[in-house]
């Protein structure tokens, strides 16, 4: 039995999603994020003036109650955000959400993240008061790309996991983006000679190897689910959320027992747990790649492949969609779609859910998001059809 059963109550109802090349964004950072909360009402059929809660995460600088002018709020009733871990808190937002709206603190909140480089700067500098501390700084450890270079390495050296796997997987996302019309990367599958020879950022990582940056904002409208059947679209209800941190991981040392880990073991374990559904019950996954080796140890943390097999299951040909028994990043992820902190790969567990992603994934009916690997705290979540 779930242990988070307030969770099925609660559904996704509208989805909003603007993007643009870093530093390109039309309007200040304020101002896109009011499109996307508006694009997502749209899409439901929604009134913006009954959305009563607001979840963010990331630092996200956006403060709900200056919104409410241009959205013309009726009454605030919930606001947070999930405390640092950059991407990390992806998932866990839709936990908060979910929970308010369970609990009566909130009838309609929208979970979302907003990023425009005149505004907020360059996410690299942002997510460095997360990742770094006096103790790695002094070892000369001056940005995420480096401490999780580190941690590649222990996978891929001490656990035998072959490089050819991160190959793979930025491949796949590539594929996906090049047949998505929204991605940067559309009309461009990944050149393997380009990145196997691109500049080297942190070894083992190569630039193709780590996520891009863009301007924009991503909203997603939640609502409970009985709520949700009355509006526009189909509901894609929230099966569970589970976030954290195991004992050790987010003292900034540096020495955690599983250092190649990207931090999702014990949270998934509870996600499985509570929801009472198991890798093999996932039909697509939405996975946060900040770096690629990153994204393979989610996979494995996640309970998807061991060590040992990680090469029959991170492997182009079962990664894409249609036909693949694992599709990953069906809009082309942080890699080939854009990044806007993430809030691309929760749009797109919705879409594909809805039969609506550029790379659809037949029949699918379970999606698994996961948020920021290796992380200080990390979160997943599962969504699901009406029908499932």
């Amino acid at each position: 039995m779930s242990r988070t059963p307030f969770c099925n109550s609660v559904s996704v109802a509208g989805i909003g999603l603007r993007q643009y090349k870093r530093g390109a964004a039309p309007e200040p950072e304020q101002g896109v994020l009011v499109r996307a909360i508006h694009d997502a009402c749209e899409d439901a059929g929604f009134a913006p003036e009954d959305i009563d809660g607001f979840v963010a995460y990331g630092d996200d600088h956006n403060e709900p109650v200056r919104l409410m002018s241009d959205l013309g709020t009726r009454e605030l009733r919930f606001s947070t955000q999930v405390w640092g871990g950059g991407g990390g808190g992806i998932a866990a937002a839709f936990g908060v959400a979910a929970a308010a709206i369970a609990t009566g603190q909130a009838d309609s909140v929208v979970v979302f993240r907003a990023l425009v480089q005149g505004n907020s700067g360059r996410m690299s500098a942002a997510v460095m008061r997360h990742h770094l501390n006096d103790h790695v700084i002094g070892g000369g450890l001056l940005a995420p790309a480096q401490i999780c270079a580190l941690r590649a390495q222990r996978l891929f050296e001490h656990h035998n996991v072959p490089l050819s796997v991160a190959e793979e997987l930025v491949r796949a996302s590539y594929y996906h983006g090049s047949r998505n019309p929204e991605a940067t990367a559309f009309g461009k599958e990944l050149d393997l000679d380009l990145y196997r020879n691109g500049r080297r950022i942190a070894e083992p990582f190569r630039l193709f190897d780590c996520s891009r940056e863009n301007d924009g904002a991503g909203a997603l409208l939640l609502t409970s689910t009985a709520r949700a059947k009355d509006l526009r679209r189909q509901p894609i209800r929230l099966l569970g959320v589970a976030n954290g941190a195991a004992k050790g991981w987010g003292n900034l040392a540096e020495n955690d027992v599983d250092y190649e880990s990207a931090g999702f073991r014990p949270v998934a374990r509870r996600l499985w747990r509570d929801t009472g559904l198991t890798p093999a019950d996932v039909d697509v996954v939405q996975l946060y790649e900040n770096f690629s080796a990153q994204g393979v140890a989610s996979l494995i943390d996640h309970g998807f492949c061991t060590f040992e097999n990680v090469a029959e299951v991170i492997r182009f040909d079962n990664l894409i969609a249609p036909h693949g028994k694992l599709p990953v990043n069906t809009s082309g992820g942080n890699f080939a779609h854009g990044f806007v902190h993430g809030i691309g790969t929760a749009i797109e567990s919705v879409r594909v859910l809805r039969g609506e992603s550029a790379n659809p994934v037949p029949d699918a009916k379970i999606c698994l998001l996961a948020g920021g690997p290796g992380a200080p705290t990390v979160s997943s979540a599962l969504f699901g059809t009406e029908d499932l």
